[in-house]
């Protein structure tokens, strides 16, 4: 297979019909491409279903609400274009990239006039996506920049524009030697990594920062549920940087990486520990049950008009 994304067989679901993969294109005069308008989910497939399928796709709505503007297309419409395509390419497991965008009709920082299209993109790549996961967990170091306030940013919305800062610390952690960052939010609190929602295991208590203005993600919310039903406490709040030493595991969660231990802290050493291993097994049953394509625990997405949840 080509490493490049463009040169592959197969079809993408484009606005309402399927594509040949090669033959999907946009202008150059896109106002998403200028101005970072789009919005996008990661989906899973496994087994040949969607895990969590309405639960993104309601989100993808969300977000373009939160950016002003209408997707022209239902949930239910979106669910079933994602079946079509994930079926006309065959694939049983896999990763799937819905993104809406606006396009050519106006260019410049207002983006209305313009209309909406939608793509769907499903291809094979099986484990997880983001990382190289390793027995003893993946090396982090703290990121530079912050995730914005509600004030500054729809830190909700899965928005293009605002992953710019997600790739500059993912390359700066990469080229350093390690695996990812984490990121502060803009109080000085922990938030998440580039591009998955973190938890700690403090004293016997899952902990996990309060999404206040970043992603709480569908993978997050399943991690929390299936905590839960274990009988374990789970604690959504604030929490300090200085807390990663209180540790005794750390892990990371999203729908590209899953489940991920974290091994080290700019040096500061974790055990892959028994949270994250029963969790870890744990979702990889929850992904392959046959109602997997709901919402499940995966329900909360702010009102549009708000500030907007790997």
């Amino acid at each position: 297979m080509s490493l490049s994304m463009e040169d592959r067989d197969g079809f993408i679901w484009l606005d309402g019909r399927l594509v040949p993969w090669r033959d999907s294109r946009m202008h150059v005069l896109t106002h998403a491409l200028h101005y970072g308008s789009a919005v996008f989910e990661g989906e899973r497939i496994y087994d040949g279903r969607i895990f969590r399928l309405a639960a993104h796709s309601a989100r993808l709505i969300n977000s373009a609400r939160l950016l002003d503007y209408e997707i022209p297309w239902r949930r239910e419409q979106i669910e079933a274009a994602t079946r079509e395509v994930v079926k006309a390419n065959g694939l049983q497991a896999g990763y799937v990239r819905p993104i809406a965008w606006r396009g050519t009709e106006v260019l410049g920082v207002s983006g209305i006039g313009t209309s909406v299209h939608l793509a769907i993109a499903p291809w094979a790549q099986e484990g997880r996506l983001s990382v190289l996961a390793r027995e003893s967990g993946i090396n982090v170091t703290m990121a530079k920049y912050r995730r914005p306030s509600a004030d500054f940013a729809p830190g909700h919305a899965k928005v293009a524009g605002l992953y710019i800062i997600c790739g500059i610390e993912k390359d700066r952690a990469l080229k350093a030697g390690f695996d990812d960052a984490l990121m502060l939010d803009w109080k000085g609190d922990l938030a998440e990594s580039t591009g998955a929602n973190i938890f700690l295991v403090i004293d016997g208590t899952l902990v996990t920062p309060l999404a206040e203005n970043f992603l709480d993600g569908i993978t997050r919310r399943a991690v929390m549920g299936m905590a839960r039903k274990r009988g374990w406490t789970v604690e959504e709040r604030p929490v300090k940087p200085q807390e990663l030493a209180d540790a005794s595991e750390v892990f990371l969660c999203g729908t590209a990486a899953e489940i991920v231990p974290v091994g080290s802290v700019d040096g500061h050493h974790y055990q892959s520990g028994p949270y994250a291993r029963t969790l870890m097994a744990d979702f990889q049953k929850l992904v392959r049950q046959a109602d997997c394509e709901g919402f499940g625990e995966s329900t909360h997405l702010a009102p549009a008009g708000a500030s907007l949840a790997a």
